[in-house]
């Protein structure tokens, strides 16, 4: 197996990892976090397949602007800890 094969491997298996975190995760701040790294693995396999384009606008847009909005929003409800 070659180490580029190796690499997209472990990226391919982080990626369905984060993907199953973020269905499981009940609370949604660690949810959000999930999604920020899972939009991170996927923009290093964008870039590992020679689209570094792509791979800016998903780190960007995808891990950045979409996470930070995310903890905007749940910043503003409350958590399930919290009982009135």
């Amino acid at each position: 197996m070659t180490p580029f094969l190796l690499l997209q491997a472990l990226i391919l298996l982080g990626l369905i990892a984060t993907g199953v975190l973020i269905v499981v995760f009940k609370d949604l701040l660690a949810a959000a976090i999930a999604f920020a790294a899972f939009s991170l693995l996927l923009s290093l396999e964008f870039y590992v397949l020679q689209a570094p384009d792509v791979a800016i606008a998903e780190a960007g847009i995808g891990a950045g602007l979409t996470t930070a909005i995310f903890i905007i929003a749940i910043r503003g409800t409350q958590r399930f800890e919290e009982k009135e």
